[in-house]
């Protein structure tokens, strides 16, 4: 599957638009994570914690996507977006949503 963020995929040639296809993954934070994040936000550096997390969700949102591309027949999404929003009335999860159109390439 041929997955990317520009409207099209040079030397190939859309044949067929199946429509807009989406993934989503919502990730909470634990009091850990949060705890070493602090800490590494006082002492610099990256909070690594946080990056597998996001890196996880973004690959679940991706994966859902890509199902549902092959469901509609498709063999390449085209024109994606990521996007990433905090959630809950502490801001406790984290959801990264993807979607773009499914097409079928030559």
């Amino acid at each position: 599957m041929l997955i990317t963020t520009t409207p099209t995929i040079e030397g190939r040639t859309i044949r067929q638009y199946h429509g807009v296809v989406t993934g989503e993954a919502i990730i909470g934070a634990n009091f850990l994570k949060d705890m070493f994040a602090a800490v590494r936000d006082i002492v610099g550096g990256r909070a690594g914690a946080y990056e597998k997390t996001l890196r996880k969700a973004r690959e679940t949102a991706f994966a859902d996507m890509e199902t549902a591309a092959m469901e509609l027949g498709a063999n390449a999404v085209v024109a994606v977006d990521i996007d990433y929003e905090v959630l809950g009335e502490t801001n406790g999860m984290l959801m990264v949503a993807v979607s773009g159109t499914a097409v079928s390439v030559d």
